[in-house]
């Protein structure tokens, strides 16, 4: 069989991914948490009699609380699978790699299991945010003289 015969049966038969469902599905979910958050939000302004700014901050260790808790129960994962990208890219997917990877090495200890190895998809994110935070900031010091 010839490469280009084989790759046309591989083509065939591969299976296709349903983009945009799930750029759809992402958003709907993306959405929703941002919509849980801005709750949260005013549930703490409103009970707590407090500023937005400091509701703020105890939304997001609310949703990152929740994250840690549901992915501890295996909820999490299963959420992902089909929420894709719209529990992801918000502050849970962050708490979720975090707690992953934190109760995969779990049995090696705090030090060698938990410690070395809890940052291990999140210190990427780490990295590349502080990286490109301060590209973009050099950038704008240039253009705008300093300001």
């Amino acid at each position: 069989m010839e490469k280009r015969e084989y790759q046309k049966i591989v083509d065939r038969h591969k299976p296709t991914e349903p983009r945009l469902k799930n750029a759809f599905i992402a958003f709907v979910i993306g959405g929703m948490i941002g919509v849980l958050g801005q709750l949260l939000i005013e549930f703490y302004t409103y009970i707590f009699d407090i500023s937005t700014k400091d509701a703020t901050v105890f939304m997001s260790v609310t949703l990152i609380f929740v994250s840690c808790l549901f992915t501890a129960l295996g909820f999490f994962d299963k959420w992902v699978s089909f929420g894709k990208c719209g529990f992801i890219i918000p502050i849970t997917g962050f708490a979720h790699s975090m707690m992953s990877s934190g109760m995969e090495y779990r049995k090696e200890g705090p030090i060698y299991g938990i410690g070395s190895n809890i940052f291990k998809l999140a210190g990427s994110v780490i990295l590349y945010g502080v990286v490109s935070a301060w590209f973009f900031g050099m950038i704008r010091y240039l253009l705008l003289g300093g300001v």
